[in-house]
């Protein structure tokens, strides 16, 4: 029998839900889940999915500054890393092996990286860790 996916939830800051609203982000629209195989992102128009087996590393980051991470899914101008935000406090960095494609208007890029600030970053660490 395998494991059900697991789908989490982000915590949101007052400032970044008014900020993330102007481009239809919504507490409805934004999570990520963990199956037994894959990852699947969602951030509003933003969404990147990947195998497990495409998980190089996880680890718990944070704080982050509002003007680098609030509103729309951020693009890392160095590295080409994703960033889906709701608060500035703690989040899960997810570095993939071979850098994958999302959906949404970076389409044309492939991320090294995609950063997530879920509600329970701890459990999102270990269910990754876990079934990888």
């Amino acid at each position: 029998m395998t494991d059900p996916p697991v789908r989490f939830q982000f915590t949101w800051a007052s400032s970044y839900r008014s900020a993330a609203a102007v481009f239809g982000i919504r507490p409805d629209n934004v999570w990520v889940e963990v199956s037994p195989t894959e990852l699947n992102a969602r951030f509003g128009l933003w969404s990147l999915s990947t195998p497990l087996s495409n998980i190089a590393r996880v680890a718990v980051t944070g704080p982050y500054r509002w003007w680098k991470t609030a509103g729309a899914a951020r693009l890392g101008v160095t590295d080409r890393g994703l960033t889906f935000a709701t608060n500035g406090d703690r989040g899960v960095l997810i570095t993939f092996v071979r850098p994958v494609r999302g959906r949404g208007p970076y389409l044309v890029l492939r991320h090294p990286e995609l950063t997530v600030t879920v509600a329970d970053v701890d459990r999102l660490v270990e269910t990754i860790e876990s079934r990888r």
